[in-house]
């Protein structure tokens, strides 16, 4: 059964993957659990009331759980009550990829787009360097999200997320002439790079949390590092690598964001601002498609924590054009 064919007020027996799991304290002092569980197509807000049991009885994160409970509306946004749970056994017949949201096209197939624009460089310094980053960390990008909770948390979700910039970055360029193509799209190829040493992942693929580098370091530092490495090995032009590490540590914008530093050149805060735009995107999309038209999304904290509205105009998906039917 799915989420979605649940009348609210309705109950559910069935499974669900646990997205995220965070104990917490109740008014009353009691305990309770504050989930966020998918069956692979809809996410849902989920509550354990009064959780007596230790740590390790709770569900984890990035596991399939079977669950029975009720759905109803809290402050006008769907909530179900978890009355019981318990962990699969050897006699459920469930696919876990059944339950994992994945980017809209295959993570080999992104790759081989990016492959193709980074070919497509005229600057040969940044051609060989983005080219053998991508060789070396291919076997780490080609299935990892591009975040643990907001955008493009889904299978190939940073390939998604990377290309998505690439394509933005094709555009801009054809408006404004004088941005360096190249160095653009360079630097919206290796931008989240360190992605693949920042996130520790659950048995689904899924992100559920930060490795010891990822929090004391980060990807911004820390793709800077790796990237200035490579091009030091390459013999990359001391001041292009720079300007390229200078493109990876400051495109968060902001240091309140994580920046290191802010944008100090044009295709610096180009790529900052479509790195912003399509995460929003993203996550406006993502919360959208959950609510009937008419509706507002519930306050969302990385975007100012406003409410989002669905004007039912369109059907909202997080569906994109990335990849031409010529290019497949």
């Amino acid at each position: 059964m799915k989420l979605e064919e649940i009348d609210r007020n309705g109950t559910l027996q069935g499974y669900v993957l646990v997205k995220s799991c965070e104990r917490k304290s109740a008014k009353n002092g009691s305990n309770y659990l504050d989930l966020i569980i998918t069956d692979g197509e809809n996410d849902v807000v989920a509550k354990i009331w009064d959780f007596r049991g230790s740590p390790e009885e709770q569900p984890a994160t990035g596991t399939i759980i079977l669950v029975r409970g009720t759905l109803s509306l809290y402050n006008n946004q769907p909530q179900f009550k978890i009355d019981k749970f318990r962990n699969l056994n050897e006699k459920d017949c469930v696919d876990i990829r059944d339950f994992v949201p994945s980017a809209v096209y295959k993570g080999q197939e992104m790759y081989d787009a990016i492959i193709e624009i980074a070919k497509s460089f005229t600057d040969t310094e940044l051609k060989k360097l983005t080219l053998t980053v991508l060789e070396r960390y291919k076997d780490k990008i080609i299935d990892i999200p591009a975040a643990f909770k907001l955008h493009h948390a889904v299978i190939s979700g940073l390939l998604m997320h990377t290309l998505s910039l690439c394509r933005l970055g094709e555009a801009v360029c054809l408006i404004y002439p004088s941005i360096d193509r190249d160095l653009l799209l360079c630097g919206a190829i290796l931008h989240d790079i360190a992605k693949t040493e920042e996130f520790s992942l659950a048995p689904t693929g899924l992100v559920d949390g930060y490795t010891v580098r990822g929090t004391l370091v980060g990807h911004l530092v820390g793709g800077a590092m790796a990237v200035s490495e490579i091009g030091k090995e390459l013999g990359i032009n001391e001041h292009t690598l720079m300007l390229i590490e200078h493109m990876l540590i400051s495109h968060h914008g902001i240091p309140e964001y994580g920046a290191a530093v802010r944008p100090l050149f044009l295709e610096a805060e180009v790529l900052s601002s479509i790195d912003t735009f399509d995460a929003n995107v993203f996550e406006i999309e993502d919360a959208v498609r959950n609510i009937n038209p008419g509706e507002f999304t519930s306050r969302m904290w990385a975007l100012d924590d406003r409410k989002f509205y669905n004007h039912g105009r369109k059907q909202v998906t997080t569906d994109v054009r990335l990849i031409d039917k010529k290019e497949e």
